[in-house]
Protein backbone atom coordinates (compact mmCIF):
# COMPACT_ATOMS: atom_id res chain seq x y z
CA UNK A 1 0.00 0.00 0.00
CA UNK A 2 3.01 2.26 0.84
CA UNK A 3 3.84 2.04 -2.87
CA UNK A 4 0.45 3.21 -4.10
CA UNK A 5 0.34 5.90 -1.62
CA UNK A 6 3.46 7.30 -3.07
CA UNK A 7 2.46 6.95 -6.57
CA UNK A 8 -0.39 9.08 -6.16
CA UNK A 9 1.58 11.53 -4.04
CA UNK A 10 4.06 11.39 -6.81
CA UNK A 11 1.31 12.23 -9.14
CA UNK A 12 -0.27 14.88 -7.09
CA UNK A 13 3.35 16.78 -7.01
CA UNK A 14 3.75 16.38 -11.41
CA UNK A 15 0.14 17.90 -11.29
CA UNK A 16 -1.34 14.82 -13.19
CA UNK A 17 -4.13 15.36 -10.24
CA UNK A 18 -5.40 17.87 -7.70
CA UNK A 19 -5.80 17.76 -4.22
CA UNK A 20 -9.69 16.47 -4.34
CA UNK A 21 -7.97 13.57 -6.89
CA UNK A 22 -5.43 12.82 -4.34
CA UNK A 23 -7.68 12.60 -1.21
CA UNK A 24 -10.34 10.79 -3.18
CA UNK A 25 -7.81 8.48 -4.15
CA UNK A 26 -6.28 7.74 -0.76
CA UNK A 27 -9.47 7.40 1.15
CA UNK A 28 -10.96 4.59 -1.83
CA UNK A 29 -7.06 2.71 -0.76
CA UNK A 30 -8.25 2.78 2.80
CA UNK A 31 -11.71 1.61 2.27
CA UNK A 32 -10.51 -1.31 0.09
CA UNK A 33 -7.38 -1.78 2.48
CA UNK A 34 -9.90 -2.45 5.57
CA UNK A 35 -11.79 -5.16 4.85
CA UNK A 36 -8.33 -7.12 4.82
CA UNK A 37 -7.54 -5.33 7.93
CA UNK A 38 -11.20 -6.11 9.93
CA UNK A 39 -10.03 -9.59 9.55
CA UNK A 40 -6.77 -9.90 10.69
CA UNK A 41 -6.26 -11.51 13.77
CA UNK A 42 -4.93 -9.41 15.51
CA UNK A 43 -7.47 -6.46 14.77
CA UNK A 44 -10.51 -6.00 16.88
CA UNK A 45 -13.16 -3.55 16.51
CA UNK A 46 -13.20 -0.28 17.81
CA UNK A 47 -15.36 0.41 20.76
CA UNK A 48 -16.62 3.91 18.71
CA UNK A 49 -17.69 4.81 15.53
CA UNK A 50 -16.85 8.21 13.93
CA UNK A 51 -19.74 10.83 13.73
CA UNK A 52 -18.31 14.07 12.69
CA UNK A 53 -15.54 15.69 10.71
CA UNK A 54 -14.60 18.29 12.99
CA UNK A 55 -11.48 20.13 11.15
CA UNK A 56 -9.15 19.71 8.65
CA UNK A 57 -5.95 21.65 8.86
CA UNK A 58 -4.35 23.26 5.56
CA UNK A 59 -0.72 24.55 5.69
CA UNK A 60 -0.78 26.99 2.81
CA UNK A 61 1.89 29.99 1.15
CA UNK A 62 -0.53 32.49 1.57
CA UNK A 63 -3.80 31.53 3.79
CA UNK A 64 -5.41 35.14 3.26
CA UNK A 65 -5.50 34.20 -0.87
CA UNK A 66 -6.29 30.23 0.05
CA UNK A 67 -9.03 31.35 2.43
CA UNK A 68 -10.68 33.64 -0.15
CA UNK A 69 -10.32 30.98 -2.94
CA UNK A 70 -12.30 28.27 -0.83
CA UNK A 71 -14.72 30.76 0.73
CA UNK A 72 -15.45 32.26 -3.11
CA UNK A 73 -15.50 28.84 -4.70
CA UNK A 74 -16.88 26.33 -1.89
CA UNK A 75 -19.17 28.94 -0.13
CA UNK A 76 -17.08 27.80 3.25
CA UNK A 77 -18.10 31.12 5.84
CA UNK A 78 -14.84 32.55 7.26
CA UNK A 79 -15.83 32.29 11.07
CA UNK A 80 -12.23 33.15 12.44
CA UNK A 81 -9.77 35.25 11.16
CA UNK A 82 -6.14 36.43 13.16
CA UNK A 83 -4.97 38.82 10.84
CA UNK A 84 -1.50 37.08 10.76
CA UNK A 85 -1.46 33.55 9.52
CA UNK A 86 -4.74 31.77 10.36
CA UNK A 87 -7.93 31.80 9.10
CA UNK A 88 -11.41 29.47 10.57
CA UNK A 89 -13.61 28.79 7.67
CA UNK A 90 -17.21 26.68 8.27
CA UNK A 91 -18.16 24.51 5.92
CA UNK A 92 -22.16 24.14 6.19
CA UNK A 93 -23.24 21.25 9.01
CA UNK A 94 -20.45 19.21 8.09
CA UNK A 95 -17.07 21.37 9.82
CA UNK A 96 -14.60 23.26 9.02
CA UNK A 97 -11.13 24.27 7.45
CA UNK A 98 -8.53 25.68 9.30
CA UNK A 99 -5.90 27.58 6.86
CA UNK A 100 -2.95 28.39 7.92
CA UNK A 101 0.72 29.75 6.33
CA UNK A 102 3.56 27.03 6.44
CA UNK A 103 7.13 27.55 5.67
CA UNK A 104 8.22 27.82 1.72
CA UNK A 105 9.84 24.70 0.89
CA UNK A 106 13.45 24.48 0.73
CA UNK A 107 14.49 25.26 -3.23
CA UNK A 108 14.30 22.92 -6.02
CA UNK A 109 17.20 20.96 -7.14
CA UNK A 110 17.49 21.75 -10.99
CA UNK A 111 17.00 18.36 -12.12
CA UNK A 112 13.85 19.12 -10.07
CA UNK A 113 12.86 21.92 -11.66
CA UNK A 114 13.41 20.73 -15.16
CA UNK A 115 10.81 18.48 -14.75
CA UNK A 116 7.87 20.52 -13.09
CA UNK A 117 5.31 21.44 -15.95
CA UNK A 118 6.43 25.14 -16.54
CA UNK A 119 2.56 25.73 -16.28
CA UNK A 120 1.92 24.80 -12.77
CA UNK A 121 3.03 26.98 -9.80
CA UNK A 122 5.09 24.73 -7.37
CA UNK A 123 3.16 22.94 -4.68
CA UNK A 124 3.63 24.61 -1.69
CA UNK A 125 0.63 23.38 0.67
CA UNK A 126 -0.11 20.14 2.00
CA UNK A 127 -2.64 18.83 4.46
CA UNK A 128 -1.41 19.14 8.43
CA UNK A 129 -4.18 16.81 9.92
CA UNK A 130 -7.26 15.72 9.74
CA UNK A 131 -9.74 15.52 13.15
CA UNK A 132 -12.63 13.40 13.03
CA UNK A 133 -14.79 13.12 15.85
CA UNK A 134 -16.49 10.43 18.11
CA UNK A 135 -18.84 9.36 19.80
CA UNK A 136 -19.14 7.92 22.60
CA UNK A 137 -15.91 10.10 24.33
CA UNK A 138 -14.16 8.89 27.84
CA UNK A 139 -11.12 10.67 27.21
CA UNK A 140 -9.01 8.10 29.23
CA UNK A 141 -10.65 5.61 27.60
CA UNK A 142 -9.88 6.55 24.13
CA UNK A 143 -6.58 6.93 25.23
CA UNK A 144 -6.43 3.62 26.81
CA UNK A 145 -7.42 2.33 23.67
CA UNK A 146 -5.13 4.38 21.18
CA UNK A 147 -2.17 2.53 23.38
CA UNK A 148 -3.72 -0.92 23.49
CA UNK A 149 -3.29 -0.31 19.19
CA UNK A 150 0.60 0.44 20.17
CA UNK A 151 -0.50 3.99 19.27
CA UNK A 152 1.31 6.73 21.00
CA UNK A 153 -1.40 9.67 21.58
CA UNK A 154 -0.54 13.07 22.24
CA UNK A 155 -3.20 15.32 24.14
CA UNK A 156 -4.46 18.13 23.01
CA UNK A 157 -7.06 19.26 25.53
CA UNK A 158 -8.30 22.73 24.91
CA UNK A 159 -10.55 24.43 27.91
CA UNK A 160 -13.28 22.52 29.18
CA UNK A 161 -14.95 21.48 26.16
CA UNK A 162 -12.96 20.71 23.30
CA UNK A 163 -10.75 17.05 23.88
CA UNK A 164 -8.40 15.12 21.33
CA UNK A 165 -6.17 13.12 20.95
CA UNK A 166 -3.00 13.22 18.29
CA UNK A 167 -1.58 9.97 16.48
CA UNK A 168 0.51 9.09 13.66
CA UNK A 169 -1.33 6.96 11.07
CA UNK A 170 1.08 4.26 9.68
CA UNK A 171 2.35 6.90 7.11
CA UNK A 172 3.46 9.22 9.16
CA UNK A 173 0.58 11.51 8.78
CA UNK A 174 -0.86 13.32 11.75
CA UNK A 175 -4.41 12.00 12.82
CA UNK A 176 -6.86 13.85 15.44
CA UNK A 177 -9.62 12.29 17.34
CA UNK A 178 -11.51 14.48 19.32
CA UNK A 179 -15.03 14.34 21.11
CA UNK A 180 -18.09 15.30 19.04
CA UNK A 181 -18.61 19.09 18.96
CA UNK A 182 -20.87 21.64 18.13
Amino acid sequence: METLIATLVKDFEDGRMDRRQLIRSIAALALTAAPAAAQSPTASPAPWKTVKLDHISYAVSDYRRSAAFYSSLMGWEVVNDNGQNQATLKIGDIGEVIIRNARRPEAQSPAAAATQQAARPAVTGVINHVSWGISPWDTDGVRAELERRGLSPRADMVGTDFKSWHVLDPDGWDLQISNQVK
